[in-house]
């Protein structure tokens, strides 16, 4: 078994799928539109889609679970700066001087994720 999407709650699944889909550069599916109960960001295989789904009550506490995202053509300072400019915020900052470290933000709606050093910082 290996998993199909990631489900995130929403209030504008549109609108927040359209931050997701520019963050990650992955399309919104063929579709789906401003209005919709459910949209998805479709990956690339074997990642598993972002699909959001409206909900009726907003976020009111810290994510159960949340992903850490590493970024692969920017660094990590870069990679937040970029998502700071789409909207996103910074919710935690966990950098340290020597570089090691990461940033807890939230997107639009409140949701954390983090935002990890890239592969060629973690390598040297």
């Amino acid at each position: 078994m290996i998993p199909r999407h990631i489900t995130i709650d929403a209030g504008n699944p549109y609108d927040l799928a359209q931050f997701w889909s520019t963050v990650t550069g992955w399309p919104v599916a063929d579709g789906d539109e401003p209005g919709d109960d459910e949209v998805l960001v479709v990956a690339p295989a074997p990642v598993p889609g972002l699909l959001f789904i409206a909900v009726p009550e907003g976020k009111t506490v810290k994510n159960r679970v949340h992903l850490d995202w590493g970024p692969t053509e920017r660094t990590r300072n870069e990679e937040v700066e970029r998502i700071l400019s789409l909207g996103g915020t910074i919710h935690e900052d966990h950098r340290m001087p020597d570089g090691r470290g990461w940033v807890t933000m939230k997107d639009p709606e409140g949701n954390e994720f983090c935002v990890e050093r890239s592969e060629a910082e973690r390598a040297g």
